[in-house]
């Protein structure tokens, strides 16, 4: 078992983006909490499936059957939403442990729409992976994925203090970040031709993390 504590890295500028980013999140899922509270649950079912990522309402809408709007919205709406307390735990986790620094490199507003493009990038590989799939996707780890993908890029030796199993070490990001991208790739092999059933969206973990690595790698280069 490997959890991120904090990094040893500190950033040089306030994190206002990444800490409202957070907010947001917080926001949202609390108010997914009340909803489900006062809705009738087969009508919190079907607003919560109208802004998740459907992987199907793609084929439809090439096919004519489903606008833009239903097809294409849910890739930004489903970065906001979550499916239980863990699961916004552990994203929130990441987004505040790696978000910071790769702010300080993009600056507040590029950070802002490098995360946005991430997210829709990483629902998009997801989608390609499961094309005629009817199971809703939610989170925001494919955008936190590319943040962690930049994050490898930009400080490799900056180190991550893990606790691995009971023991907190410093871990050098590119070794923390290295195994973590090579475990979603492997468990994304392993989903190739089964059929999408839910859980974590893995392939959406591997696209968000390459898409960030080449869009900080564009950004150096210029």
């Amino acid at each position: 078992m490997f959890i991120p504590l904090k990094d040893l890295n500190p950033s040089r500028t306030y994190p206002f983006v990444n800490l409202t980013l957070i907010l947001a999140n917080i926001v949202t899922f609390l108010y997914q909490i009340g909803l489900e509270a006062t809705l009738p649950h087969p009508a919190f079912d079907a607003l919560l499936l109208t802004y998740s990522t459907v992987p199907a309402r793609f084929p439809a809408f090439l096919a004519g059957h489903a606008s833009f709007e239903v097809s294409f919205l849910p890739l930004v709406t489903s970065m906001f939403l979550h499916s239980g307390f863990l699961h916004l735990a552990g994203n929130m986790l990441f987004l505040w442990i790696f978000g910071d620094n790769v702010e300080d490199f993009f600056g507040h507003i590029g950070y802002f729409f490098f995360y946005l493009a991430c997210g829709i990038g990483a629902g998009l590989l997801h989608v390609l992976f499961n094309f005629y799939s009817n199971v809703p996707a939610v989170g925001a780890s494919g955008a936190i994925s590319g943040v962690m993908g930049a994050y490898m890029l930009l400080y490799p030796r900056a180190r991550i203090l893990t606790l691995v199993f009971i023991f907190p070490l410093p871990v050098p990001a590119v070794v923390f970040l290295g195994l973590w991208y090579v475990m979603q790739f492997l468990a994304g092999i392993n989903t190739l031709g089964v059929k999408a059933t839910g859980g974590v969206a893995v392939w959406a973990h591997v696209g968000g993390f390459l898409l960030g690595m080449l869009l900080t790698t564009m950004v150096r280069r210029r």
